[in-house]
């Protein structure tokens, strides 16, 4: 008698878990003679701060950073040995670089189930504690996250200038990142979304999913406006930085 033969699916590969920072923005914002994540702070560029925080974490396979197309800020010799994959493919928008990395993450070898996490270039203070912290939350999760802030003050919404109403705040986030979800999930979400998406949730809450928040850390801030560079080199010599060297 023939035996029966086993149908029994097998397990697919456990996931992997990529990170992806944007790079391309110019920062006119910052007031700073070119693009804000390459400004220095204790000796550092900003960004290769943030590219610190994401090496200490065993479980990122890989990051991977997306720069402008004529971005030529990585080709020179002090970035020769680095571990991270630049990616020419910067958008006009943060939602075209983010797309365009996703993909090209695909062409690195993700496939479309992997996790990716998404995260700004200019929020340079997030450390190895809170991308575990995510990575532990979202892991289980059938949709993704991100880390977020309970929003501490009162919320005004403004008319020419002028209070028209204050808001609850009881159950208001500011969001922040990285954001975590699935590179298949999130291409098809940004794809459907479009440009008009300022981060990877919005584009994800638009398929009808809710994307779990992960509370984070006030520190975890965008430098964005010029004082911000001396608050952000505060916290990094707060950390055990010094000037000459750099801080993780």
């Amino acid at each position: 008698m023939t035996e029966p033969t086993d149908i029994t699916p097998q397990p697919s590969a456990t996931p992997r878990c990529w990170a992806l920072i944007p790079c391309a923005g110019t920062g006119s914002r910052a007031g700073a003679a070119g693009p804000k994540q390459y400004q220095r702070l204790l000796g550092q560029p900003l960004v290769m701060h943030t590219l610190a925080a994401f090496a200490e974490v065993p479980r990122i396979d890989q990051t991977l950073v997306v720069v402008s197309p004529d971005d030529q800020f990585f080709q020179a010799p002090e970035f020769e040995k680095t571990s991270f994959l630049i990616a020419t493919c910067g958008g006009s928008t943060r939602a075209a670089s983010v797309f365009n990395g996703l993909n090209a993450l695909l062409a690195e070898g993700a496939v479309t189930h992997d996790w990716v996490l998404v995260h700004d270039a200019a929020r340079c203070l997030i450390t190895p504690q809170q991308i575990n912290q995510l990575l532990d939350a979202c892991l289980i999760d059938d949709v993704g996250g991100l880390l977020a802030l309970a929003l501490p003050d009162t919320l005004k919404a403004a008319a020419a200038g002028r209070v028209a109403a204050t808001l609850p705040r009881a159950d208001k986030w500011l969001a922040q990142t990285p954001q975590m979800f699935r590179i298949g999930s999130l291409l098809e979400a940004l794809e459907l979304a479009g440009d008009a998406v300022t981060d990877e949730s919005s584009a994800i809450e638009a398929m009808g999913l809710a994307p779990k928040l992960v509370p984070g850390s006030a520190q975890n801030f965008k430098v964005t406006y010029p004082e911000d560079f001396a608050l952000a080199q505060a916290v990094l010599l707060s950390r055990g930085g010094s000037i000459s060297g750099s801080a993780n």
